[in-house]
């Protein structure tokens, strides 16, 4: 396997694995979203692993394609991963703050951290690579979504 098919491999798997980190720490306290009171557009419960799994794997794929651009300079592809890696962990908190601790309020301020991170990943991402930055775009959909979901939540559980 040669080196370039296996940075793409190891790209995929690493927000694959903080997805199902995420996912295995807060398995316990998943039953919150069937017990809280839900805003309009709230999806059903199932929708959300499908989502998650194909966001985490543009991820990768994008971050992949930054880690193997000639694009940018070598600071500025170390500096736009360095904020995906960062905005992977806001990523992997978030789901700890909303359904461990409960902590809606914290959880929609750190969600607006998050989709501030991601715009500014994919304005690094597009200076290098604008199918990279492309790839993000779901993600920052989703996000945005998902700030309104923890939003609401907090406002009608309160």
């Amino acid at each position: 396997m040669n080196k370039k098919v296996r940075s793409f491999i190891i790209a995929i798997v690493i927000p694959l694995a903080v997805g199902c980190l995420s996912a295995l720490l807060t398995m316990g306290s998943m039953d919150l979203y069937e017990t809280i009171i839900q805003p309009p557009l709230a999806p059903p419960a199932i929708l959300f692993p499908i989502v998650w799994t194909i966001l985490y794997t543009l991820m990768g794929i994008s971050s992949g394609i930054i880690y193997n651009s000639q694009g940018g300079t070598a600071a500025s592809r170390n500096n736009a991963l360095a904020v995906y890696a960062l905005q992977l962990f806001i990523n992997f908190i978030w789901s700890i703050i909303f359904f461990n601790l409960r902590a809606f309020l914290p959880a929609f301020i750190l969600i607006l951290v998050l989709w501030a991170l991601i715009i500014l990943m994919i304005i690094k991402f597009y200076k290098i690579d604008k199918t990279a930055a492309l790839l993000q775009i779901p993600y920052l959909l989703w996000v945005t979504f998902a700030a309104y979901l923890t939003l609401a939540i907090y406002i009608l559980n309160r």
